[in-house]
């Protein structure tokens, strides 16, 4: 795996609706520029050698980082890749949608729910939108939440952004009622 950089992102919202968030609502992105496995080959029959030279070390990589740059346990939690120009949109959903990438953060964060996803193709500096959900009931609402993120000179052409998010909590100031409430009762 040839990494280009590492992008670390925490954001604290402090206040929302005009209340204060307290303690602040933390949400964390640590994102890997790397070369993507497939460039300049062509269209790839099979994307197994890839997947099993990089799949595993990345997610090795980014689950400690992300929930270390979190500074708490991960009540919710989504993955992202980004495509350079250059690649197929199939070559970041290879990395991501693999056992061998999500159990390492499924691990780490003691999650049992399937990792939401964005994956998308497109040029240096293009912004994406990770989606979370809870990391162990994705029926609870409150948890349910995006991330910006946008990485000014990634991914290049030949390059694949893959990232990995984690929140220490739902949005701040939720207040939808729960999923339960809206259950047909006839």
């Amino acid at each position: 795996m040839n990494i280009r950089k590492i992008v670390t992102v925490v954001e604290e919202v402090r206040a929302e609706g005009g209340r204060a968030v307290s303690p602040p609502a933390t949400v964390a992105v640590v994102a890997a520029v790397i070369r993507n496995p497939w460039a300049g080959q062509g269209f790839v029959e099979d994307l197994g050698p890839g997947i099993d030279a990089t799949a595993s070390d990345l997610g090795a990589l980014l689950a400690p980082a992300v929930l270390e740059e979190l500074g708490a346990p991960a009540e919710a939690y989504g993955k992202a890749a980004i495509v350079g120009l250059d690649g197929e949109i199939e070559h970041g959903s290879a990395l991501i949608h693999t056992l061998a990438f999500g159990d390492h953060f499924r691990k780490a964060a003691d999650a049992t729910t399937l990792l939401p996803a964005v994956e998308k193709r497109g040029p240096a500096g293009i912004v994406f939108d990770i989606p979370l959900k809870h990391v162990t009931d994705a029926t609870i609402r409150s948890h349910h939440q995006t991330v910006e993120v946008r990485i000014a000179d990634a991914p290049h052409p030949q390059e694949i952004v893959v990232a990995l998010a984690a929140a220490a909590q739902g949005r701040p100031q939720q207040r939808l009622a729960a999923f339960s409430t809206e259950q047909d009762r006839s």
